[in-house]
């Protein structure tokens, strides 16, 4: 069965697994607020569906995503918790079937933080993965700023997220945010193979093993990815993310020397 609400997410569900694709790569699979918003409708379809019993999402073997569509984002700033961005946040954190991604080139910000809360990902040897919040004068979004050290440990999560640059496919399998390197055009094959042995599962089980493995996060997570949201919300409007972002749209340097 396939659906495509949007032209962007292509939706299309086979063998008890949901294949979301991320399909706008003239914008290099930047996410626009309609694209959170059908995600997360998406997983909400796909958490009550009982013919769904696990969900991929996967990018280009060129691109996984370059993060949120500037432009649209400052047309569209995630003012409340029920803005589209937030509501895929949550969507994704508490899924409770199995999760997997294919990622392929660029994975950046909500690009690698999505990642977090995945039970699965495989990845192209072209993988590259960036938290460049801090560069946008902003903080980590999706609890990133918890989980990101209790995965790498301080000082990486630290070199990763103060200075923002971009860690291959190695480094991040080194880390343990990802399980597999395969050449790129393999990627997303072998995500649905893994899928379609985690869908040929009994979903109770694969549902309560989950669970029980992200309980001692769970509220944790929930609590930090809403101060990560209020702080997100409030730097969004100081100086530093707008030098940020006019610099982005003038195509230019920031200069944060006064801010």
């Amino acid at each position: 069965m396939s659906t495509s609400t949007l032209p962007e997410i292509l939706t299309h569900v086979d063998a008890g697994v949901m294949t979301l694709t991320l399909n706008r790569l003239e914008r290099k699979n930047s996410i626009t607020a309609a694209m959170y918003g059908a995600m997360a409708d998406a997983l909400e379809s796909a958490n009550h569906d009982t013919a769904v019993r696990a969900v991929v999402i996967q990018g280009h073997e060129t691109i996984f995503s370059a993060g949120n569509d500037i432009g649209d984002f400052l047309n569209n700033p995630p003012a409340t918790p029920e803005s589209p961005v937030f509501r895929f946040l949550r969507g994704i954190s508490s899924f409770p079937k199995p999760l997997v991604a294919a990622v392929c080139g660029p994975a950046v910000g909500i690009g690698t933080t999505m990642l977090l809360h995945c039970d699965l990902v495989d990845t192209g040897d072209n993988a590259a993965f960036s938290l460049p919040f801090v560069n946008l004068g902003l903080c980590p979004e999706a609890a990133s700023s918890f989980l990101v050290p209790q995965l790498m440990g301080y000082p990486r999560a630290a070199e990763a997220l103060l200075l923002g640059e971009p860690f291959m496919a190695e480094t991040a399998l080194e880390m343990g945010l990802i399980n597999r390197i395969v050449p790129p055009a393999e990627a997303n094959a072998l995500a649905q193979r893994q899928a379609l042995k985690l869908a040929a599962k009994p979903l109770s089980a694969l549902m309560e093993t989950k669970r029980l493995m992200k309980k001692g996060n769970a509220g944790m997570v929930a609590e930090r990815m809403a101060e990560e949201g209020a702080s997100f919300g409030r730097m969004l409007q100081e100086p530093a993310a707008r030098e940020a972002f006019t610099a982005f749209m003038q195509k230019r340097r920031p200069d944060f020397s006064k801010v």
